[in-house]
C-alpha cells in the first residue's frame, strides 16, 4: 500500500472517532430537530472549517474538539411545545444565530406531558449556558415568566379572574347604561278576565286543546295570569289594534294567542310550544306592534331596529315579513334579510331606517360584521322555530347574536317540540320565562289530518313509490293540492323532469334552487297555478298555504319531529287534510315513534307497522345483550352474532338464511338472485350460494 493511502486511511479513523465522540458526549440527551450537522470538516488537529452545519457544533470559537468535550457544563429547561417550531425557526435558521450568539450548543429535547419540551444546553461555563438560556426566552417572548421550569407555571402565574370578571361585569353595564330607557309592560287586565275563577279558568284551557301554563323555573314566585277568551279582552286598551284584527276576519284567538297576550303585553319573556298552524306568529305579532308604538323614546332617536324576529329558513323569514305587511299598523316599516335575496337593496332598506327585522341567523351575522345593523337597540327578540334553527346548526350564531343585544330585552322563543337544546337556550339567555303548552308535551300530529301509511315491500321501491305516486296524481280532484316531500335534492329534480316529459304540471323547492324559483314555486302553488309541489325539508316548517289538501312522505324524514311538521302543512287553521306516507324497511328505526303518533291521534296502525316494529325491539335487545357480552361491540345485521333473525325475528338461524325471506329478483336485475336472504345461484331461500347444491349458473 502506497503512502497516500496509508495517509488517508488514518485520516478517515481520526474523523469517524472525533464525530463518534461529539454524538455520545454532546447530543446523546435529546435528539432533536437539527441536532447533529456531522463530523468536523477540518483535520484532527484544527477546528471545522466553515461553522455548523444544521443543527451541529458551537461556533469556531468554542469548538474543543474531542479531548475537549468533556469538560463542558451543561443545563435543561422547559419550553411550551406550542413554540419549539418558533426556537427552530425556518430551515433551522433561528436556533443557528442563537447558538452563534450564545456560543453554546442549544438542542431540543423530549416532550413532557403532550405540553412542554426540553431544551438542553451545554457551553464551556455556566456564565455561557445562563445567555444561552435567556436568549432562548428573550427570542420566545418568556422574560418574565416562570414557565422554564418542569413543575409547571409558579406563583407570578396568578390570575385573578374575579377581578377580571368584575372588570368586564363594569364595561358591559357601563355599555348597557348608555341605551335610551325601555317600556315593556302594557298590560291592563279586562275586569272580566279579572274575575275568572280558579275553576274558569282550569275548564278554559281544558276546552281549549288542553293548555298547560308553568314558569319556566319552578322555584319561580311569578303569578300565573288568566286567558284572554277574546280580542277585546287582551287589547281594550288599543282600538287601533283591534281594527286591524277585525279587518282579518278572525272570531276569537287561538288557544296559544288567548294565552300568550296576556304575558307578552306585561312585557314577560315567553316559550310558546304549540303545534304547527295555531297561530303563533300572530301571537307574538300584535304585542310587536305595541311594544314599538309605546316606547317614551322617539323612533328616530332609538338607535336602530327596536325588534328581531329571527327564523331558519328563507321561506318562513318571507311568511312572516307578507303577516307584518298585511297588518300595517301605525306606519311601522320592516325589512326581510335573508341568503339568495338582493344584498344591496337589503342594507339599503337597513339604512333608511326600519323598526322590525325579519332575518335568517347567517344573513344577519354578514350584515352585523358589515357594520349595516346594529343590535344593540333591539328590545325586543323571537327567536321563531327555535327547535329547528338548532336542528340546522345555528346556535353559534344565534348566541353570538345575543350577546349583542341589551340584557334587558324581551325575549319569545316558539317552537313546535320541546328539546334539550331548546331549554339550554331557554336557561342561558332568557329571565324568568313562562311556558305555554298548547297540547300533550308527547309529540303530535294535527288531529284535523286523516294520517295513512303505505307498506312499500317489494325488491324495487322506488318504481313502486313511482306507480303509487302516479296513481294519486292522476286521481286528483280540481281542488286538490298536493306537497310530496322527497329526501333529497336530486331526487326532487330527477322526479320533477320526469312530471315534466309526463306533462304533469308541478313546480319544485329546495336548497339548491335560486331564490327567485323557490319564491316562485310557493307563489304557483298559493294561487293555483300548479296543483303539485315537490319539496325537501325545507318546506317543512313553517309554510302556510291554507288550500293544501294533501301531503305524500315519499321518503320517510330522517327524525320523527320533522314527520310532525310535513304532516302539519295540511289542515291548517282548523281544515282538514290528508297526508299518505311511504314505509320501507330501511324506516324500521322510527316504526315505534310513528306508531305512538298515529295512536294518539286516533288513526288506523297497519298490521305490517306494528310488526316492523316488534322486529326491531326485538333486534335491538339482541344487539344489547351483544354488545354487553362483548365487551361493548357493535354488532349488527345478525342479530347479535347470530342468535336471533332480523328478518322474521326468529332464532337459530340469521336472516340471510332465512326461510321465509322474501323477494326472488336477484342482484344486478339477474334471474335468480338473492333479493334479501336467498341464494345467490337458485334463488331459494334457506341457504346461501356458496352452499348451494345445484349446477352453478353461467355469469
Amino acid at each position: 500500500m502506497s503512502d497516500w493511502e496509508d495517509s488517508d486511511e488514518e485520516v478517515g479513523q481520526v474523523k469517524a472517532q472525533a464525530a463518534l465522540q461529539d454524538y455520545l458526549t454532546g447530543s446523546s440527551r435529546g435528539r432533536g430537530r437539527g441536532s447533529y450537522g456531522g463530523p468536523p470538516r477540518g483535520g484532527p488537529g484544527g477546528p471545522p472549517r466553515g461553522g455548523p452545519r444544521g443543527g451541529g457544533n458551537a461556533s469556531n470559537g468554542n469548538w474543543r474538539g474531542g479531548a475537549g468535550a468533556g469538560n463542558q457544563t451543561s443545563m435543561t429547561f422547559m419550553i411550551s411545545s406550542s413554540d419549539v417550531g418558533r426556537l427552530i425557526g425556518s430551515g433551522g435558521s433561528r436556533i443557528k444565530e442563537l447558538r452563534q450568539a450564545s456560543g453554546c450548543r442549544i438542542d431540543t429535547g423530549d416532550t413532557i406531558d403532550n405540553c412542554q419540551t426540553e431544551v438542553h444546553v451545554s457551553g464551556p461555563s455556566q456564565e455561557k449556558c445562563d445567555l444561552a438560556k435567556a436568549k432562548v426566552e428573550e427570542a420566545l417572548g418568556m422574560q418574565g415568566n416562570n414557565n422554564n421550569t418542569k413543575d409547571g407555571a409558579g406563583d407570578d402565574d396568578f390570575i385573578d379572574w374575579e377581578a377580571i370578571k368584575g372588570d368586564f361585569d363594569k364595561a358591559q353595564q357601563e355599555k348597557w347604561d348608555k341605551n335610551p330607557p325601555m317600556k315593556k309592560d302594557f298590560y291592563q287586565e279586562h275586569p272580566d278576565v279579572k274575575k275568572m275563577g280558579q275553576s274558569q279558568v282550569e275548564e278554559f284551557r281544558k276546552n281549549n286543546n288542553n293548555i298547560t301554563v308553568s314558569n319556566f323555573d319552578e322555584k319561580s314566585t311569578s303569578p300565573l295570569l288568566n286567558p284572554c277568551a277574546t280580542f277585546h279582552h287582551a287589547f281594550h286598551q288599543y282600538p287601533d289594534i283591534m281594527e286591524t284584527i277585525t279587518r282579518q276576519g278572525f272570531n276569537k284567538p287561538s288557544p296559544i294567542q288567548a294565552q300568550a297576550w296576556p304575558y307578552l303585553l306585561s312585557g314577560k319573556d315567553l316559550i310558546g310550544i304549540a303545534q304547527t298552524g295555531t297561530g303563533k306568529t300572530l301571537a307574538f305579532l300584535m304585542p310587536i306592534f305595541i311594544h314599538i308604538d309605546n316606547q317614551p323614546v322617539p323612533r328616530g332617536q332609538r338607535g336602530g331596529p327596536n325588534c328581531l324576529i329571527l327564523s331558519p329558513t328563507r321561506e318562513l323569514a318571507l311568511q312572516i315579513a307578507d303577516e307584518v305587511k298585511k297588518y300595517e299598523y301605525h306606519g311601522i316599516k320592516s325589512v326581510c334579510i335573508y341568503g339568495g335575496g338582493d344584498r344591496r337593496a337589503q342594507m339599503k332598506t337597513v339604512a333608511s331606517g326600519v323598526e322590525i327585522i325579519i332575518a335568517t341567523p347567517g344573513r344577519l351575522n354578514d350584515l352585523i360584521e358589515a357594520d349595516c345593523i346594529r343590535v344593540e337597540s333591539v328590545t325586543y327578540l323571537v327567536l321563531d322555530e327555535a327547535d329547528r334553527m338548532l336542528d340546522m346548526g345555528f346556535e353559534p350564531q344565534i348566541r353570538k347574536t345575543l350577546l349583542d343585544i341589551r340584557p334587558d330585552r324581551q325575549t319569545v322563543m316558539t317552537s313546535a317540540t320541546w328539546p334539550p337544546g331548546v331549554r339550554r337556550l331557554a336557561e342561558s339567555y332568557m329571565t324568568d320565562p313562562v311556558t305555554v303548552f298548547i297540547g300533550s308535551l308527547d309529540l303530535a300530529a294535527v288531529h284535523s289530518v286523516t294520517q295513512q301509511i303505505v307498506m312499500i315491500n317489494g325488491e324495487d321501491s322506488e318504481s313502486e313509490k313511482r306507480d303509487i305516486l302516479l296513481e294519486f296524481i292522476q286521481n286528483m280532484a280540481p281542488d286538490d293540492k298536493v306537497i310530496i316531500f322527497i329526501g333529497k335534492k336530486a331526487k326532487v329534480d330527477d322526479i320533477s323532469s320526469d312530471f315534466a316529459l309526463q306533462e304533469i304540471v308541478c313546480q319544485s323547492i329546495h336548497g339548491d334552487r335560486d331564490q327567485e324559483d323557490r319564491e316562485q314555486a310557493l307563489a304557483d302553488l298559493r294561487d293555483g297555478t300548479v296543483k303539485i309541489l315537490l319539496a325537501t325539508d325545507v318546506a317543512s316548517r313553517g309554510i302556510d298555504i291554507d288550500s293544501i289538501t294533501h301531503v305524500i312522505n315519499y321518503d320517510f324524514p330522517r327524525n320523527i319531529e320533522d314527520y310532525v311538521h310535513r304532516v302539519g302543512r295540511c289542515g291548517r287553521a282548523g281544515k282538514s287534510g290528508t297526508s299518505i306516507t311511504f314505509v320501507e324497511r330501511r324506516d324500521r328505526k322510527n316504526a315505534v315513534d310513528l306508531i305512538k303518533i298515529l295512536e294518539e291521534a286516533g288513526q288506523e296502525v297497519p298490521r305490517e307497522l306494528s310488526s316492523m316494529a316488534d322486529r326491531y325491539e326485538k333486534f335491538k335487545e339482541r344487539e344489547a345483550e351483544a354488545k354487553a357480552a362483548f365487551g361493548g361491540r357493535n354488532f349488527g345485521g345478525g342479530g347479535g352474532g347470530g342468535r336471533g333473525c332480523f328478518n322474521c325475528g326468529e332464532e337459530g338461524h340469521m336472516s340471510r338464511e332465512c326461510p321465509s325471506s322474501r323477494g326472488s329478483g336477484g342482484r344486478g336485475g339477474g334471474g335468480g338472485g338473492g333479493g334479501g336472504g336467498s341464494c345467490y345461484n337458485c334463488g331459494q331461500g334457506g341457504h346461501m350460494s356458496r352452499n348451494c347444491s345445484e349446477p352453478r349458473r353461467a355469469r
